[in-house]
């Protein structure tokens, strides 16, 4: 059965509503691991994930994310440090101030990779 995996998250024998949420699954542990005081990128996520193209599905992952604040999808930011794709509260305005809150360095309106990045 190995041979037939090519992500940790699922396999080309699954149905794509299965790897659908096998996907999502594996990007909830990876998120939920994030710890306070730091972020991670929609891609990095995907690498984690086992498909460095996937960036995209993270974010759609984060969207439908049904275990906040278990998973705490605030802590996803773009690739440049860009607050995107937040709908809780004021959309990209709380999610700023959820992060200031856990201590994540921002320079301007985007967080400092350099300094609050997940190392992982």
């Amino acid at each position: 059965m190995k041979r037939y995996m090519y992500s940790p998250c699922y396999n080309h024998l699954m149905s794509s509503h299965q790897k659908k949420m096998t996907f999502c699954g594996c990007v909830y542990t990876i998120v939920a691991k994030i710890p306070k005081g730091k972020v991670a990128t929609y891609g990095q996520i995907a690498r984690l994930a086992g498909n460095p193209k996937t960036a995209r599905a993270v974010g759609m992952c984060m969207k439908i994310n049904p275990f906040v604040p278990r998973v705490p999808c605030h802590r996803v930011v773009g690739s440049d440090g860009r607050l995107i794709g937040f709908s809780a509260g004021k959309g990209v305005k709380t999610k700023k101030d959820m992060l200031l809150a856990e201590g994540v360095q921002f320079r301007n309106d985007s967080v400092d990779l350099l300094q609050s990045q997940w190392n992982t």
